[in-house]
């Protein structure tokens, strides 16, 4: 089974940027891809950006020209660096994975416990 634990959210006033972190650890076949959700105040969540092992990338429009989504295959750590921040993108960010399980082989998603960003003057 995959763990994943985010860094870098906090406070950021609207036009900056910040950069968060998720790190994969335990066991399994494979994974697949990684990405990130957000869910905001009294909204579902929602998809940010996804990447795949072989390093495709799928944005929400949302995001697009100002979110970048890079992995490191070898620390099994994903990033998300986010520009021109704005009052809408506040929200709960959550990472995920997409593993194969090393004992089914059945496909496991992984979700880490979330970090907040919010974008406030």
């Amino acid at each position: 089974q995959v763990q994943l634990v985010e860094s870098g959210g906090g406070l950021v006033q609207p036009g900056g940027s910040l950069r968060l972190s998720c790190a994969a650890s335990g066991i399994a076949r494979s994974i697949e891809a990684m990405g990130w959700y957000r869910q905001g105040p009294g909204n579902q969540r929602e998809l940010v950006t996804t990447i795949t092992s072989s390093g495709n990338t799928n944005y929400a429009d949302s995001v697009k020209g100002r979110f970048t989504i890079s992995g490191d295959n070898v620390k099994h750590t994903v990033y998300l660096q986010m520009n021109n921040l704005q009052p809408e993108d506040t929200a709960v960010y959550y990472c995920y994975a997409k593993t194969i399980s090393i004992v089914t082989f059945g496909v496991v998603d992984a979700w880490g416990k979330g970090t907040l960003v919010t974008v406030s003057t």
